[in-house]
């Protein structure tokens, strides 16, 4: 049977097969028998690369952070996850650069630990239900229709799957308002010009 540790767009864990091109980390989240009993463990919610270092993980080891799996970068971004300081340092940096420019409320304060943007965005992960200027949302971000998660790319709307994206085809008959699932702050970011990296199913669905 297979672990709960891929994520979708709204940050909920599945148990599929499946295991997407990022690794992620809430910390400890399993028990001794590799059970979820927990969503997350600390407001550090991150992105990181699967190989780095030729360090090797065995999956849900005992006392160990519960390994999670993401489809995509923009699916990371849009469960509450930001990049990995470590092992994607230049990513996080340009992560952070831009969120403070965009959303941090007081600019005087020029050196800002990581850990007042975790504590933001968990804010945000824990109070969703956000609607957003259907005109003003920008690549990149997801947003809710019916109940399924969509992803605003170039050239139109795509349905999110476990294996990948298909294109929603006809016009969607949405309001002056959508319903984020994208965290508000992290939209701010692609609208500034953060561009996530996208799975290369949305070629195929072009």
């Amino acid at each position: 049977m297979p672990l709960q540790n891929r994520v979708d767009p709204w940050g909920n864990l599945l148990a599929i097969n499946t295991r997407g091109f990022w690794l992620g980390n809430r910390g400890i989240l399993h028990n001794d028998q590799q059970q979820i009993i927990r969503t997350h463990a600390h407001k550090a919610w991150v992105i990181c690369q699967l190989d780095f270092k030729g360090r090797q993980r065995k999956v849900f080891s005992p006392n160990h952070y519960s390994e999670l799996f993401f489809l995509d970068e923009a699916t990371a971004l849009a469960a509450g996850h930001r990049p990995c300081a470590e092992c994607q340092r230049e990513r996080f940096n340009v992560f952070k650069q831009l969120w403070l420019k965009v959303n941090w409320p007081h600019p005087e304060l020029t050196r800002i630990s990581i850990s007042e943007i975790d504590k933001w965005l968990h804010q945000e992960r824990i109070g969703k239900n956000q609607f957003y200027p259907f005109v003003e949302l920008p690549v990149g971000a997801f947003f809710e229709h019916e109940n399924r998660p969509l992803l605003n790319w170039h050239n139109g709307y795509y349905l999110w799957t476990a294996d990948g994206y298909t294109r929603i085809e006809g016009n969607l008959r949405l309001g002056d308002e959508i319903q984020l699932i994208t965290p508000r702050s992290v939209v701010n970011i692609l609208k500034a010009g953060f561009i996530p990296q996208i799975h290369r199913s949305i070629e195929s669905s072009c």
